[in-house]
């Protein structure tokens, strides 16, 4: 079901590649490793690139308490984009050339996650990275947990705007004999590379990594 957009967030050019369906909201979140975030400070304006996950109608993110971003963010308003590039599309004529993409905006202001929900919330981060390596590792401990923020900002204001296909030519350039498609782009797996200390069988979620498919 779509959600009615916001002030912020009423897509106004390219209006029809817009959706406000919290479904495609979190297929495009949960395909994502890196957000950035935009926020401002005494210094002006930033825009900064970070880890981030979703659980539930929240995405996450972390950081060093001293972090300036973690800092800002619980002070204002800020916001979040994630956006996967899908392919190059190529008209006949050269302002109907396009890309193919899938992105999202988030608006709102991040919250503190307090103890025990913060450990539960790192422990679903190392989960989105790779499913059954929590279970694996050395958890942190209270010196760790101590020295990191948690952030969470609820995803209720919030667009996506999708665009899939073929170039989208004017009728009077058709003639023209240029190629005109799409080159598509997607994220590869590579081999993993084991550590040169590691005598540790790899699990699945290792072995599997390049033949597993990439969410699109």
């Amino acid at each position: 079901m779509n959600t009615a957009p916001s002030s912020r967030t009423q897509v106004k050019r390219g209006a029809s590649k817009a959706s406000y369906d919290p479904a495609l909201l979190h297929a495009i979140v949960d395909a994502a490793y890196l957000c950035h975030i935009a926020f401002a400070d005494a210094h002006g304006a930033h825009c900064i690139p970070t880890a981030c996950w979703r659980s539930g109608d929240h995405l996450y993110i972390h950081g060093s308490n001293g972090s300036r971003m973690v800092q800002r963010l619980t002070e204002q308003d800020c916001c979040v984009t994630i956006t996967h590039l899908d392919g190059l599309v190529l008209a006949r004529s050269a302002f109907n050339h396009s890309m193919n993409y899938r992105s999202a905006m988030v608006y709102g202001r991040f919250e503190i996650v307090g103890e025990p929900a913060k450990r539960q919330a790192l422990a679903d981060f190392m989960e989105h990275i790779a499913p059954g390596r929590q279970a694996e590792i050395r958890a942190g401990n209270d010196k760790e947990f101590a020295a990191t923020t948690v952030l969470r900002i609820a995803l209720a204001e919030a667009a996506c705007k999708v665009r899939t296909g073929a170039p989208d030519d004017d009728e009077e350039d058709m003639h023209i004999a240029a190629w005109a498609g799409v080159l598509p782009l997607a994220e590869a797996r590579g081999t993993p590379v084991p550590d040169a200390h590691c005598t540790t069988p790899a699990p699945g979620y290792v072995r599997g990594w390049a033949t597993d498919c990439v969410t699109s």
